[in-house]
């Protein structure tokens, strides 16, 4: 993709936006960075100037991609509806949703990601949006991080229904793999596709495999009413140290969240990696410069 297209990033200096931004300039492919904030571009570590602008403003967001070929938008899908007008017409589109939006209990993240899904399918243009599910192995992030933060702090572990729903996480790094491949593939139309990890497990499992790749003891499993726990959240904020879970949450921990990756690989070409090696990577050491 080395010098055939110009990438217009939104959203550049959120995690997906800036392990898409070094991916591509490792390539060797232009990018041009649209943020809020220039200060926290630059803190990131990147030389490129960016274009400044707030989504919300159609304005400074139409002048911001006036020249774009290819806009990968990695903020908040709600803002589809807005890049769509103010992109290009030719101008190939990826937007990263969420499957939140299959939830039986929509929040206003999995209610933005549907309206603007909504938004997107119905405007004719070729692209596609991607749903990822739970993103881990970010710099920063805080799914596995704060898990493992808090298993170093609980002896055991109160699961509602002891876990069983199944889950299935998708590793940073083939979540840029996927964003690069939609990039480049040529679709007709607008598209929608969920990208996952390659297997999914029980809750539990998980939990457990976080813990052994955080080099911790695996913990004790204890089912709980989801209710109970659900109170019980309302106290984490007055305990020091401790990580917030709020209701939705503990809610979603009853949904199972398992999906097809054959059309993933079929259409990206991107096989993702097993848990166990997205983990090893996660808590590996870093490494010494």
């Amino acid at each position: 993709m080395a010098n055939a297209v110009q990438v217009h990033i939104i959203g550049a200096t959120g995690r997906s936006g800036v392990a898409l931004s070094r991916a591509l300039l490792a390539d060797g492919t232009t990018i041009v960075p649209i943020v809020r904030d220039a200060a926290k571009w630059q803190a990131a570590g990147f030389a490129e100037a960016p274009r400044i602008t707030e989504i919300a403003d159609p304005a400074g967001l139409r002048f911001a991609l006036h020249d774009a070929t290819h806009v990968v938008c990695c903020a908040h899908a709600r803002y589809a509806g807005v890049v769509i007008d103010a992109a290009p017409p030719d101008a190939r589109l990826v937007f990263l949703g969420s499957t939140r939006k299959f939830t039986n209990w929509l929040d206003a993240h999995g209610s933005g990601v549907l309206a603007g899904e909504v938004a997107f399918l119905a405007s004719g243009r070729s692209g596609v949006m991607l749903h990822p599910t739970m993103i881990y192995g970010a710099q920063g992030e805080d799914n596995v991080q704060r898990l493992a933060a808090l298993l170093r702090r609980l002896p055991l572990v109160p699961l509602p229904g002891g876990g069983r729903a199944l889950v299935q996480p998708i590793h940073q790094h083939d979540v840029t793999r996927a964003i690069r491949a939609a990039v480049e593939h040529h679709w007709d139309g607008p598209q929608s596709l969920v990208i996952a990890g390659p297997t999914a497990l029980p809750y539990a499992d998980f939990v457990r495999a976080v813990a052994t790749a955080a080099g911790l003891r695996p913990p004790r499993i204890v089912p709980v009413p989801a209710g109970l726990l659900m109170a019980a959240a309302k106290l984490l904020p007055h305990i020091p140290r401790m990580p917030q879970v709020d209701r939705e949450e503990i809610r979603r921990l009853l949904e199972d969240k398992a999906f097809d990756v054959l059309p993933m690989k079929q259409i990206l070409g991107v096989r993702p990696m097993p848990l166990h090696a997205g983990l090893a990577r996660t808590f590996a050491p870093p490494h010494n410069s």
